[in-house]
């Protein structure tokens, strides 16, 4: 009972002792191990090779029989003074050594406890700085580049309470308008006045919808049913159902591909929705010239891309194109509705499939989505 207390005490006290005072005494005791093997080798092993040596020269003609005890005396004192001034010096070279080590990592360590905090408490612009310590200087590196990226995302996060805002009061100020007048008779029902309605609760139901995929997607919650397909079918379907949405001085939409695919490992249905997607975009962003469908294989997938000839990407944008909540052009998409997270939608759907997507783009002359499927 005794001896379990003891060790509770003693784990107890190194709990409280701090990180600089282990690593001295850590230090320490390293060295008093050290000095402590060369003093016993060195007080077992040298009186016997100095007699050694002494037999030696007595070999080769030197009279030492009488001058023997005095000689060892002599080696056995100068021995111990110089292990004594050895100590003392060792002793305190490493003892101010382990102190200047310790409080220099317990010193960079402390900082970055204190830089945490502040980030901790919502001071995502603090940074870590650098260490002169390659192992710490790794560390804050993974950190800021860590931090930036909360921070980025903290940023979209509030575009987005704000984008939100904007875009749900807008149809809820019009559903309730017209209720209103409805209501109070200052209007007539009429299939106008609900078409109208129909309308604007479709847009918010397209809200919501994108905000529950993209939360499940992230969440890895999405269903997927990956089987052999043929994709043809779905590219023909998608390029007439848009072209038949397509007005005169709309950009022309075509379809580039063999007219024999082979099977791809796919949800046909996710598939459909990262394309339609993909060619949404690009008829939103394309006033005249051509939007193309494309697809080939090449090495055991399946490329499908969507190319078209509107106002392109911005080259600072591109990086992050693909990142939830970013919108390279808010006023247009703001205007149309968008909230920037279909492209988001879009890549985890692609990476579900075990794809990868891209995009290529110039500013002011178009840009190109692609994606690959594994071959079946």
């Amino acid at each position: 009972m005794k001896t379990r207390l003891v060790n509770v005490n003693l784990q107890k006290t190194l709990t409280n002792v701090n990180l600089r005072s282990r690593l001295f005494f850590s230090h320490l005791l390293v060295m008093i191990v050290g000095i402590l093997s060369l003093v016993i080798v060195g007080k077992v092993s040298s009186p016997r090779f100095f007699v050694l040596r002494l037999e030696q020269l007595e070999g080769t003609g030197y009279r030492l029989r009488y001058a023997r005890p005095q000689l060892i005396e002599g080696f056995e004192n100068a021995w111990y003074r110089g292990t004594l001034w050895s100590l003392v010096v060792s002793t305190t070279a490493s003892g101010a050594l382990s102190y200047w080590v310790s409080r220099r990592i317990v010193l960079s360590l402390t900082q970055m406890e204190q830089i945490t905090r502040q980030i901790a408490a919502g001071q995502l612009d603090r940074r870590l700085p650098n260490s002169d310590i390659p192992e710490l200087d790794r560390l804050s590196a993974s950190f800021n580049h860590m931090t930036a990226s909360l921070e980025g995302v903290e940023q979209r996060r509030r575009e987005l309470i704000s984008d939100l805002t904007h875009e749900l009061r807008t149809p809820l100020t019009i559903v309730r308008g017209y209720l209103e007048e409805l209501a109070e008779g200052g209007i007539e029902p009429s299939p106008e006045v609900y078409l109208r309605l129909s309308t604007e609760t479709k847009r918010l139901e397209r809200l919501v919808n994108d905000l529950q995929e993209l939360s499940k997607a992230e969440a890895g919650y999405l269903a997927i049913n990956l089987q052999p397909v043929n994709i043809h079918p779905l590219l023909e379907s998608l390029v007439q159902k848009f072209a038949d949405q397509l007005l005169d001085e709309s950009p022309i939409l075509l379809l580039e591909c063999p007219p024999q695919l082979p099977l791809v490992w796919a949800d046909i249905d996710r598939t459909e929705q990262i394309l339609v997607n993909l060619l949404g975009n690009a008829l939103l962003y394309t006033i005249s010239g051509s939007i193309k469908l494309s697809a080939w294989t090449e090495a055991g997938k399946l490329w499908l891309a969507v190319t078209d000839t509107g106002i392109g990407i911005a080259p600072e944008h591109l990086p992050h194109i693909f990142e939830r909540f970013y919108r390279a052009d808010r006023s247009r998409s703001r205007h149309s509705g968008g909230t920037g997270i279909g492209l988001a939608i879009s890549r985890r759907l692609v990476e579900l499939q075990g794809g990868e997507i891209s995009v290529e783009s110039e500013f002011g002359k178009g840009s190109t989505f692609k994606f690959f499927l594994p071959l079946a």
